[in-house]
C-alpha cells in the first residue's frame, strides 16, 4: 500500500526542478519550490508516537513543535484522543501491544496500568534527571503516581476541589471570610440560611458527584480501604463521623437535596443566591469569570476547604493527568526526554496560558499569569494539602458506588450507618479478585496471568 504515495512524490519533484531549468516557472513558482527544499526533513529522526486527550491534545501541538526544535534529531507524532474514548483505546492498544512511547494518562488510571504492567517505572530515569525531581512538585499530586514505592508517571496538570462562594452574602451573615473548621464553617452555613431564608441555600452538593462526600472522608482521616487496599473501611469512625456530617447538611435544609442535572443552569442560581457555595474544580474559575455578570465579579472569591479540627487548609482531592511511558516503547530515551521537556516550570506555565491546566510544579506558579490571581492563589494554598485516592483499579468503580449509597441516604432517608454499613460490603465484594490475588503473593505463588502481576 505505500509504494504509490512514494512512486508519485519520486516523480513530482524532479519534474517540477526539470521545468525550472528549462525556464518554463515563473517566479512564484521559482520561489515555492526553493521554500520547499529548506523545510526540515523528519527522514531519519527518531518518531516518539505521543497520545493526549481532550483540549489538552489539541493546544499541546504548539508544546511540541518547539520540543521538536531544540531535538532536530526527533520527531513527535502527536494523536488527541477524546476522553470519552481515551480509556478503552488504551486498554485496546495494550492488548494489541499497539500503545504508545509516551502518553498523557489520568492519574486514577495509573493504577489499573500498572496492574496490567503496561507502564515503565520511572525510578531510574528519574534518579538521572536534571529536570524531574520529586521535591519540584506539590506532595500530594506526585503521591498520585507512585504504586507500591515506584513512580510510574509524571504530573502534568494537577486538579483539586475547594470552595467558591458569594462574599457579599457571607459578609451579609456576619463572616468576612470562609472559615477554616468544620465546626465553624457549619455555624456560617446556618448564618447564611437564615439570611436568605427558607427557599434558598447555604451551599449546593450534588448528589450525583461523589467527590464531596469522600473528601470528607480524607478530612477526618479515613483510610478509604483498609488491609492493604483489600477491603472498604467506610464503616470505621472516620468516615461514619464524616458521613454524617455531609447527610446532616441536606437534612438541616442546608442543601438542597437535587444533582446537577435538576439545576437549569447553576451560573445564574449562584448570580441570584440560590446557593452561595459550591465545592468544585479549577476549570470554573473561567467559567464563572465568562458567565457571572460584571457587578457580581468582585462579589466571588474561592477559598481551601475547612477542616474538621480547624486546620489552616483542610485536605482535599489530588486529581489531574500525569506523562507515562510504555513498557512496549522502541524509544524510551527519546520519550522520556519529551516528558522532561514537558515537565519543565517555564513550559507548565505556558500550558496553562494555553489551556488553564494548573501546573504541578512549585515554580511554574510564580509566573505572572498565575501569581497575579487569588482565586488562583487560593488552589495553590489548597494543592499543598491534598491526598491521592487509594491506588487500586477498582477505585473509579468504587467511587461511583458511593455516589448512589449517598443519594440514597440523603433522598430515602435511610440511616447513614446503615448505608455505609452495606457500602462496605459492596465494596468488599469489588475487591474480592484483589484480595486473592494477594493472598496468592503472600505464599510465593505466580498470580496466574501477566495481566494481573
Amino acid at each position: 500500500m505505500s509504494r504509490a504515495p512514494r512512486a508519485k512524490a519520486g516523480i513530482a519533484r524532479p519534474a517540477a526542478w526539470r521545468a525550472l531549468r528549462r525556464g518554463r516557472l515563473g517566479v512564484g513558482a521559482v520561489a515555492l519550490l526553493l521554500a520547499i527544499s529548506c523545510l526540515p526533513s523528519n527522514r531519519g529522526a527518531t518518531t516518539v508516537r505521543f497520545w493526549a486527550m481532550g483540549r489538552e491534545g489539541e493546544v499541546v501541538a504548539e508544546l511540541v513543535r518547539d520540543f521538536e526544535r531544540e531535538n532536530p534529531g526527533f520527531h513527535v507524532e502527536l494523536q488527541q484522543i477524546p476522553w470519552s474514548a481515551a480509556h478503552e483505546k488504551l486498554l485496546t492498544a495494550h492488548v494489541g501491544r499497539a500503545t504508545p512511547d509516551v502518553a498523557q494518562l489520568g492519574n486514577t488510571w495509573v493504577a489499573e496500568f500498572v496492574a496490567l504492567r503496561a507502564l515503565e517505572p520511572l525510578g531510574p530515569w528519574i534518579a538521572r534527571s536534571a529536570d524531574v525531581k520529586p521535591s519540584g512538585f506539590f506532595p500530594g499530586i506526585w503521591a498520585t503516581n507512585v504504586v507500591d514505592g515506584e513512580p510510574y508517571g509524571v504530573p502534568w496538570y494537577v486538579d483539586t476541589r475547594l470552595i467558591f462562594y458569594r462574599k457579599d452574602i457571607l459578609a451579609r451573615a456576619g463572616y468576612a471570610a470562609m472559615p477554616t473548621s468544620w465546626a465553624e464553617w457549619l455555624a456560617a452555613m446556618r448564618a447564611v440560611k437564615a439570611t436568605v431564608g427558607k427557599d434558598r441555600f447555604a451551599i449546593f452538593l450534588p448528589l450525583n458527584e461523589w467527590t464531596q462526600p469522600m473528601i470528607f472522608g480524607l478530612q477526618a482521616g479515613s483510610p478509604l480501604l483498609a488491609d492493604g487496599g483489600t477491603r472498604g473501611a467506610f464503616g470505621g469512625p472516620e468516615f461514619r463521623r464524616a458521613f454524617a456530617f455531609y447527610v446532616d447538611l441536606f437534612r438541616e435544609g442546608l442543601a438542597p437535596p437535587v444533582s446537577n442535572t435538576e439545576v437549569a443552569n447553576l451560573y445564574q442560581e449562584f448570580e441570584r443566591g440560590y446557593f452561595s457555595m459550591y465545592i468544585t474544580g479549577p476549570w470554573n474559575i473561567g467559567e464563572f469569570q465568562r458567565r457571572l455578570p460584571a457587578g457580581l465579579q468582585n462579589s466571588w472569591a474561592t477559598a481551601p476547604l475547612p477542616g474538621p479540627e480547624g486546620e489552616k487548609t483542610g485536605l482535599s482531592m489530588a486529581g489531574g493527568s500525569s506523562l507515562v511511558l510504555f513498557r512496549t516503547s522502541r524509544h524510551q530515551e527519546a520519550a522520556w526526554r519529551l516528558v522532561e521537556f514537558l515537565s519543565r516550570p517555564e513550559q507548565q506555565a505556558r500550558f496553562y496560558r494555553l489551556c488553564g491546566d494548573l501546573p504541578a510544579r512549585h515554580e511554574a506558579w510564580q509566573d505572572p499569569s498565575l501569581a497575579g490571581d487569588p482565586n488562583l492563589r487560593a488552589f495553590e494554598r489548597q494543592l499543598e494539602r491534598v491526598a491521592p485516592w487509594p491506588m487500586v483499579p477498582e477505585w473509579e468503580q468504587i467511587a461511583i458506588r458511593l455516589q448512589e449509597q449517598a443519594e440514597r441516604a440523603v433522598r430515602g432517608g435511610a440511616s447513614p450507618d446503615s448505608v455505609l454499613s452495606e457500602y462496605d460490603r459492596d465494596v468488599d465484594r469489588m475487591l474480592e479478585k484483589r484480595r486473592w490475588m494477594m493472598s496468592r503473593r503472600l505464599r510465593g505463588r505466580p498470580s496466574g496471568t501477566k495481566g494481573e502481576g
